[in-house]
C-alpha cells in the first residue's frame, strides 16, 4: 500500500479506537529521543477507564483547544491547543463536564484551572486535529508514556497527522452508483465516493442532462439529518436541498454534491450539543466555539475532487458563502457565477440565518 494511503488508514483506525474510548499513541519522531504520548478524548471517560489510564501512564494533563480556553477563562496565548493541570479534584464527572459545556450553566465548572507550557505543540495540534476528525469534542486526557513499547495501542506519528489533509481530495474512490427519481426530478442518478482508507462516503446527485463542457449550474450540501430527513425548523438546510434539486432539474440538469459534514463538521452529536448551547441563549458561532470548535470545520477538497472525477471544471454554484467559493477556486474548479439560493425564514431560524448573515459573512 501506499505511503500516504497506509497513513490514511492509520488515522482512520485511531480515530475508531477514540470513538470506543481507547487510548492512541502519538509519536513526536522517529528516532530513540523521540517522545510519546497517550491520549483518551474527555468527552467518553468513566471511572473505569480512567483508572486504566493511569494505571498505565502517569504525570497525565489535560488538553482543550484554545477556542474553549477562553470559555473557561485560561489564557491561551496564542496557542491553538492549551495544556491544563490535571488537579486531584477532578472526577470523570468533572472532566466530561470540562469537554461538555452544554451544563456549563446548569453546574458551572470548579476551577480555577491552571496553565502549563507546552514541550511538545505540534504533539497537541495533532491531537486535537485527530480528536476532531473523530467527531469527538476536542478535550483530551494526555499522559507522556515512558516506556519505550506500547503494544495495546494504534501509534501514529504527530508530523504524519500534521501533514496529512485528513478531508484530502485525492484519496476518494467510486463505488456505486444508480438511477434514483426523485419528487421534482426523476431523472436523477447518485454517484458514491468512499474516502480510500474508510470513512463516511459522499454522494454526487447528478441531476437531468447537462453539457459538462460548459458551466454546470450546481450546489454543495452538507448532510443535516434534523433538516434535510426530518424538517427541522432551526435551520434552512432542508429547504435549501430540496429547493437546489427543483431548480437544478427545471434549469434542464446539473449536480447536488451531498458532503457527509454534518454540523459544519462537527458531527452529528456534537451539532445537538450546540443546539442544547443555543437553547441556553447563545448563537450558531458562540455554541460552535464554546465546544472548543472552529465557527466552520468543513473541508472543500472532496467536493473538488468529485467534480474532476465527474468531468466537470467550470460551475455556477448555488450558494451564499462565499467560503464555498473560495474553496473551490483554490482546488482549481472555476467558479464563473454564484447563484443566490434563499428561501422565507420561519420563527424558529430567523435569528439563525441573521447570525450567518452578520457572523459568518453569508450573502442574504
Amino acid at each position: 500500500m501506499h505511503h500516504k494511503a497506509q497513513i490514511s488508514l492509520s488515522i482512520e483506525r485511531a480515530a475508531d479506537d477514540l470513538r470506543r474510548g481507547y487510548p492512541v499513541i502519538l509519536t513526536t519522531g522517529h528516532d530513540d529521543q523521540a517522545r510519546k504520548y497517550a491520549i483518551m478524548p474527555l468527552e467518553l471517560v468513566n471511572e473505569t477507564s480512567l483508572n486504566a489510564f493511569d494505571t498505565s501512564f502517569n504525570n497525565s494533563f489535560l488538553l482543550i483547544t484554545d477556542n474553549r480556553a477562553a470559555t473557561i477563562k485560561v489564557a491561551h496565548k496564542g496557542s491553538e491547543a492549551v495544556r491544563l493541570t490535571r488537579s486531584k479534584w477532578l472526577s470523570s464527572g468533572d472532566l466530561i463536564a470540562l469537554a461538555d459545556p452544554s451544563a456549563d450553566l446548569s453546574s458551572p465548572l470548579k476551577g480555577p484551572f491552571s496553565r502549563l507550557d507546552s514541550l511538545d505543540p505540534d504533539m497537541d495540534k495533532a491531537a486535537i486535529k485527530l480528536v476532531k476528525f473523530a467527531r469527538l469534542l476536542p478535550a483530551l486526557l494526555v499522559a507522556e508514556c515512558l516506556d519505550t513499547e506500547v503494544g495495546f495501542s494504534i501509534t501514529l506519528n504527530t508530523y504524519d497527522i500534521l501533514n496529512t489533509d485528513i478531508g484530502d481530495s485525492s484519496k476518494l474512490m467510486q463505488v456505486a452508483a444508480a438511477n434514483i427519481p426523485l419528487e421534482g426530478a426523476a431523472k436523477t442518478k447518485f454517484v458514491a465516493f468512499r474516502p480510500v482508507a474508510g470513512g463516511l462516503e459522499h454522494i454526487a446527485i447528478i441531476i437531468g442532462d447537462f453539457d459538462r463542457n460548459s458551466s454546470v449550474l450546481m450546489r454543495i450540501h452538507s448532510e443535516c439529518f434534523t433538516g434535510d430527513l426530518l424538517g427541522s425548523l432551526k435551520c434552512d438546510c432542508g429547504d435549501q436541498l430540496k429547493g437546489a434539486i427543483k431548480a437544478i432539474d427545471q434549469a434542464g440538469g446539473g449536480i447536488v454534491l451531498y458532503l457527509a459534514q454534518e454540523g459544519r463538521g462537527i458531527g452529528l452529536i456534537s451539532k445537538l450539543k450546540a443546539y442544547s448551547l443555543q437553547d441556553q441563549g447563545y448563537d450558531t458561532v458562540d455554541a460552535n466555539t464554546r465546544l472548543g470548535f472552529d465557527v466552520d470545520e468543513r473541508v472543500y477538497a472532496p467536493a473538488a475532487e468529485m467534480l474532476r472525477a465527474l468531468h466537470v471544471k467550470t460551475v455556477r454554484l448555488m450558494t451564499n458563502n462565499p467560503n464555498k467559493i473560495e474553496a473551490l477556486e483554490r482546488f482549481g474548479i472555476e467558479v464563473s457565477e454564484r447563484v443566490a439560493h434563499k428561501f422565507p425564514t420561519n420563527p424558529h431560524n430567523h435569528q439563525y440565518l441573521e447570525i450567518k448573515k452578520s457572523r459568518t459573512g453569508h450573502l442574504l
